[in-house]
């Protein structure tokens, strides 16, 4: 079937085969505006809980290859995050929340409201191919040979990716494999996927209990690609293959000035070439990149197997909140659509994958300049973001829509 795009848990539909005629019918009209539709049309009214339809909006689009939940919820709705609200469920078609490339998005109105509807292309009949009847061909005579020999390959042992000598356990270089990931989900998996396993933020206690960086090898103390050094502070159950990163600032909370944890800062990576299980020994390991220099005490992170791509529907918080952003990514200050970000909003506050929030531009106070005196200047709205992964107190998010260029300490609110 190919790649397809994740709507969130319960939330597809695909109609009947006498309407899924039609999607065949017309393969290659892709989308269809209402712009003939006259202004004083109900189908171009803002509807109830600030529902609005963007005036250009389809009556019907397909699918393809490389769209995302957010791109097509953005051709309907002014507001995305309402997706769910004229989103039509069918429990009765398999996998009810993804959508597939070919699949037809048909917009329809139930009782003056819009509903979003799917065509799903795959319950047109499949042509089955006419059987090939198969030639008789003549025997040839060749003429004798001896009898080749076959010598059977032994398959590797995967199970058993290292030597041990003594205390010294040597790992033997490994292919990481990833699954295929066919399902796309509501934002771009380039963007977010390094950020899904990567620390932005790191508390006291992660760095006391992570690996460092002791001396590279033959005493050398800046290390970069495919330098090898050694690291102590080692759990042989972390796995193979590591972060590499630096404390950095101290990041805090705008409002209460609480400390949030301390900026990780991305090195590179490495992996872990030979492991000493006396924790007098330092491990051995192999830089395979480096993106700035990696010296001693630099911090060790070990490189989880990056989880499935979570399939959530932009939505808004269920209740009002309202945060900072506190860092950007690779310390920037002033970040631009497609930029991630670390808010000062958590699971403690009810953030969840997929909320949507508000980004507005927080200059604060200023001075008056026929008084003298301090006032406060109104927050303006400067963009949209969309939370894609959460921890108790913080939240990695990616910024979607910018119209200005966006700061740390900007607000972020419930839309």
């Amino acid at each position: 079937m190919g790649a397809i795009l994740g709507l969130g848990n319960g939330v597809a539909l695909a109609e009947d085969g006498a309407a899924a005629t039609t999607a065949e019918a017309a393969p290659a009209e892709a989308t269809q505006t209402n712009q003939g539709i006259p202004e004083t049309s109900p189908h171009v009214v803002k509807t109830g809980d600030d529902l609005a339809l963007k005036k250009d909006y389809p009556e019907r689009y397909t699918v393809v290859e490389g769209d995302t939940l957010w791109d097509i919820s953005s051709r309907f709705l002014k507001s995305p995050w309402n997706w769910p609200k004229i989103w039509k469920i069918n429990d009765q078609v398999a996998n009810p929340h993804l959508i597939y490339p070919g699949d037809v998005i048909l917009m329809r109105w139930v009782d003056g409201q819009p509903q979003l509807s799917v065509l799903r292309t795959d319950k047109l009949p499949v042509p089955v191919p006419a059987p090939v009847e198969e030639k008789k061909r003549k025997p040839v005579d060749w003429p004798e040979q001896e009898e080749a020999r076959v010598v059977p390959i032994p398959k590797p042992d995967l199970d058993k990716p290292r030597v041990t000598v003594g205390n010294r356990e040597r790992l033997q270089p490994q292919v990481r494999s990833q699954s295929r990931q066919e399902a796309i989900p509501t934002i771009s998996p380039t963007v977010i996927g390094p950020f899904l396993t990567r620390p932005l933020v790191v508390g006291r206690s992660e760095l006391e209990k992570a690996g460092y960086v002791t001396i590279g090898r033959d005493g050398r103390r800046a290390i970069g690609t495919n330098d090898e050094f050694y690291g102590r502070n080692i759990d042989r159950d972390d796995g193979e293959f590591y972060y590499i990163f630096r404390k950095g600032r101290k990041i805090r909370s705008p409002g209460s000035r609480r400390v949030l944890g301390y900026e990780a800062v991305y090195l590179g990576e490495a992996r872990l070439v030979e492991y000493n299980r006396s924790r007098r020994t330092a491990s051995k390991f192999l830089v395979t990149s480096a993106a700035k220099e990696i010296l001693p005490t630099d911090r060790l992170w070990p490189m989880k197997k990056t989880p499935p791509l979570p399939y959530y529907h932009p939505r808004s918080p269920e209740t009002q909140v309202e945060g900072s952003i506190v860092l950007g990514h690779d310390g920037a200050t002033q970040m631009g659509a497609m930029s991630v970000v670390v808010i000062d909003l958590g699971e403690r506050d009810g953030l969840k994958q997929g909320h949507v929030l508000r980004i507005l531009r927080h200059v604060g106070k200023d001075e008056d300049p026929v008084t003298g005196r301090n006032y406060k200047v109104p927050d303006e709205e400067t963009g949209l973001m969309i939370v894609f992964r959460t921890f108790r107190r913080t939240a990695y998010g990616l910024i979607m829509k910018a119209d200005r260029p966006v700061h740390i300490n900007d607000v972020v609110r419930t839309p």
